[in-house]
């Protein structure tokens, strides 16, 4: 019964971050220009992983909400790097966590983390980008002249032996345009086209299309309501279709860990490299968000947990848990996930020890100021979400019975 109560409790804790996210993505999809996120965060590189890192940092989005909104980025056309990197540092931190933190961490803890978070978020996603280019590398060597498009050049024949022959290339978009110069009395010249085979010739009919014609249609405009709507209703479709079943699972295994592993089980273990470690591996089945940890930290601190310990868990907490572990191996690849916890463990060990060795070189106080901090949303938001939600979710799997059904992509 303790199991079910915890697991309803996060799911109204998480429920209205999770449709912000959910609503962020959507909006992404529809209003956010094509060629934007190619060009700001579409290319794999430190400087594309940084703006990501930046961008997300100060967003107010938990563990739960920021999965839906790293999903909308990667598929509107964000590099792998990037959304990695905003995965990891949008609930690392953000501006409530940042001011929560001052509050009962005090100043240094509040300085420390989001610089830590964001050094996190960087490192995994270059770490990520860097596994995504191999197998790009090896797979480039095995694209050679044989492959075939509709706008590449034939391959000449290599067992051509008569000088007669010539090697011609035709290309799709190659204009073979021959200029048959006819005189007529006054003896001026006159260039007539004669069409020819090539896809891309210039047609007389009107009606033909060429598979590499630069002929733009005009799309229809569409009214700011119809484009919210379609933006509601992908969140809605789509993206909570993709994420529901892992965010599920992640937070029953949170659940799990709340009910089954106390509080005093992490405080015994004191400080050191030991107890960071500890506090990795409950970080990762946990669900938790960067706001909701800091009073978790600020009560480890009075029991004794090292402040290297703490930072730890408020690290490796929001960005390693079982929803967001199984959204990066979905949409990211498996490969990815040794990189993306490779990134995030080990810039939160070296943060803690960091943080351990200017606490005691230093003698930096690190004194919760505070005891029980007030949630940030009012419980009637909450609930209200989470039952709009739990119908979503219903409506899903009556659709998903539903003969013919596909999910709507969003992108028109």
């Amino acid at each position: 019964m303790d199991l079910i109560t915890n697991f309803w409790q996060l799911f109204v804790l998480s429920a209205p971050w999770l449709m912000l996210g959910l609503a962020i993505a959507g909006l992404l999809n529809v209003y956010l220009p094509a060629n934007f996120l190619h060009r700001h965060l579409g290319k794999e590189g430190l400087w594309t992983t940084v703006k990501a890192a930046l961008i997300g940092a100060p967003m107010p989005l938990c563990s739960c909400g920021v999965i839906p909104a790293a999903v909308g980025l990667r598929r509107a056309g964000a590099s792998k790097s990037a959304t990695t990197s905003f995965l990891v540092s949008t609930p690392e931190t953000g501006v409530d966590s940042v001011s929560v933190s001052y509050v009962l961490l005090g100043p240094f803890m509040a300085v420390i983390r989001p610089i830590a978070a964001i050094c996190s978020a960087i490192t995994a996603g270059l770490l990520v980008g860097k596994e995504s280019e191999l197998p790009l590398k090896n797979s480039a060597q095995a694209l050679s002249e044989e492959q075939s498009s509709c706008c590449s050049s034939q391959k000449r024949s290599d067992n051509s032996t008569s000088e007669a022959q010539t090697s011609v290339l035709s290309s799709c978009c190659q204009s073979d345009i021959k200029d048959d110069i006819a005189t007529d009395q006054s003896d001026q010249p006159i260039h007539t086209m004669e069409p020819n085979s090539s896809c891309c010739t210039p047609k007389v009919e009107a009606e033909k299309s060429s598979c590499c014609s630069t002929k733009v249609t005009p799309e229809p405009v569409e009214t700011a309501v119809a484009k919210l709507k379609r933006a509601l209703h992908f969140s809605a479709t789509k993206l909570l279709s993709d994420t529901a079943v892992w965010l599920l699972i992640g937070l029953f295994f949170a659940a799990l860990v709340q009910t089954y592993v106390p509080a005093s089980y992490l405080s015994q273990w004191g400080s050191g490299l030991l107890a960071m470690t500890v506090m990795v591996l409950v970080s990762i089945p946990m669900y938790i968000c960067a706001t909701a940890s800091t009073p978790i930290a600020a009560g480890l601190l009075l029991a004794g947990v090292s402040p290297g310990a703490v930072l730890v868990f408020m690290l490796a907490g929001p960005a390693t848990n079982i929803a967001t572990l199984g959204v990066v191996g979905k949409e990211l690849g498996r490969r990815a996930i040794v990189a993306y916890l490779s990134g995030v463990i080990g810039v939160a060990l070296l943060f803690g020890l960091l943080t351990d060795f200017l606490v005691h070189t230093y003698a930096i106080e690190v004194i919760p100021l505070g005891g029980h901090h007030d949630e940030v949303l009012p419980q009637w938001l909450s609930q209200g979400c989470a039952i709009v939600l739990t119908l979503l979710l219903l409506r899903l799997v009556w659709l998903k019975f539903q003969p013919n059904w596909v999910p709507s992509t969003g992108k028109s």
